[in-house]
Formats: C-alpha cells, sequence, structure tokens
C-alpha cells in the first residue's frame, strides 16, 4: 500500500498509508480525527526504488521520444561492427565427414 499525503486545517500536514482504491478519497486526521484532503507536498521516493528497475525507467523514458534504432547510427543489418565476435560453430565434424550437433536439436537427424 502507497503512503498519501494529506492537510489537515486544524493540525496541519500528515501522512497515512492507505490502499490504492482509495488514493482520492479524504482521509481522517490521527488527531482531531476531521476530514482532510489528500495534498501532493513532495516528490515521489524513486530513489528508494530497486536501482536495476529504475535504470529500465530512465532508459524506457529516455527512448520514449527519441528510440534508437541501428539506421539512426548509420549501421546497415548485420554490420558487424557493434556485436559480438562470430559464434563458433556447434557442429561436430566425423572421421567420414558426418556432422552432427549434439547440443543443440538433439533430436534432429543431420542431412
Amino acid at each position: 500500500m502507497p503512503v498519501y499525503e494529506y492537510a489537515c486545517e486544524e493540525c496541519g500536514p500528515f501522512t497515512a498509508l492507505r490502499p490504492m482504491s482509495e488514493y482520492d478519497q479524504p482521509c481522517a486526521c490521527p488527531d482531531c480525527e476531521t476530514s482532510a484532503k489528500r495534498v501532493m507536498l513532495t516528490a515521489p521516493h524513486l530513489a528508494s526504488m530497486n536501482a536495476n528497475k529504475r535504470n529500465a525507467m530512465t532508459i524506457n523514458e529516455r527512448s520514449s521520444h527519441e528510440p534508437i534504432s541501428s539506421k539512426s547510427l548509420g549501421h546497415g543489418p548485420n554490420c558487424g561492427c557493434c556485436g559480438s565476435k562470430a559464434k563458433k560453430s556447434k557442429a561436430k565434424v566425423s572421421a567420414n565427414g558426418a556432422k552432427s550437433f549434439p547440443s543443440a536439436r538433439p533430436w534432429m537427424i543431420s542431412h
């Protein structure tokens, strides 16, 4: 449940832990028990978020209006300069020249 901020006219601001379904409803002041309206006095606590999630949100926010594509970088398909090195073949060649792929799809028969 999130923590919401409220402002009591008599006692001043306070916070309350409430369900999200009650975000727009007034809350009773813990001191004088009068109805208080919800206010936003501080920024959301994004710094307390998990670092991986915060970084992902930053990247998504940045890319929402300016997505990066390989065309915008000037690279064509399969350019090879940005990717990893060439992959080593998983094929095993026997003495008679027959190929097999023991780690990938062992149920398939080689041609």
